[in-house]
């Protein structure tokens, strides 16, 4: 099946009326929408439909959100989809929680269409800005090499799945390498957000990339009350 050229979002709900709204304030904003309320198509939709960002319900029946989630991590196929979570659990935990199984944003139920809209436009703005001026260059540190054409990385030459946002990190702190990136300074360019979001969310994902790193965890230094750099190892 064919789709149109526009921007593709698939949205995951098991409330039929949750996905109606997002679906319709999607449609309205000149976005191709597609609702499913089945977890358990989610696998098989991603596929077919092909999105540019999908929104996830946390709390759903069979299978939540933090599993899918997780799938959608482990497979090449959907690694670098964008992906938002949206759930009643708000609290700063589950926050952390859902950024730490690789969700690019979390946003709260009740939601405001108008921040909602945001985030995926931010989201789907940055990847695909990432894919169209992406150049054939390679940044090596230690046993860490990172191609921006190919959206690769590999440590010791064995290939590491990074999500977009974590490759985003990673990229922007092994370009500046030496120099210091305080976490205000990567919110607004890596997640293109002003400093009023939390920087907990900075520290969580340099934490999961660090976990990916593993031996060449080192590379990333944290400067204390600063933020972070890539120093040599």
């Amino acid at each position: 099946m064919k789709y149109s050229d526009q921007k593709r979002v698939l949205v995951l709900d098991d409330d039929i009326d949750v996905t109606e709204l997002i679906v319709y304030k999607l449609a309205q904003s000149g976005y191709e929408a597609k609702a499913i309320n089945d977890p358990l198509q989610f696998t098989g939709q991603v596929r077919e439909f092909k999105p540019h960002l999908i929104i996830l319900d946390v709390m759903m029946p069979e299978l939540s959100g933090w599993q899918l989630c997780r799938i959608a991590r482990a497979d090449p196929a959907m690694k670098d989809i964008p992906i938002i979570l949206l759930t009643a659990l708000g609290g700063p935990d589950d926050r952390v929680n859902g950024l730490e199984i690789g969700a690019d944003d979390y946003i709260s139920k009740p939601f405001n269409n108008k921040e909602l809209l945001l985030r995926v436009r931010n989201l789907i703005s940055r990847s695909g800005s990432e894919s169209s001026q992406a150049q054939s260059v390679t940044i090596r540190i230690g046993s860490v090499e990172l191609d921006e054409s190919l959206h690769q990385v590999t440590v010791e030459g064995k290939e590491i799945l990074l999500t977009a946002t974590e490759f985003r990190l990673l990229l922007l702190l092994m370009q500046r390498k030496g120099r210091v990136q305080s976490r205000e300074h990567l919110l607004a360019n890596v997640w293109n957000y002003d400093s009023d979001i939390e920087t907990r969310t900075v520290d969580t994902h340099v934490r999961r990339v660090r976990e990916k790193l593993k031996s060449a965890s080192a590379m990333i230094e944290t400067v204390r009350g600063v933020g972070y750099r890539a120093v040599d190892i």
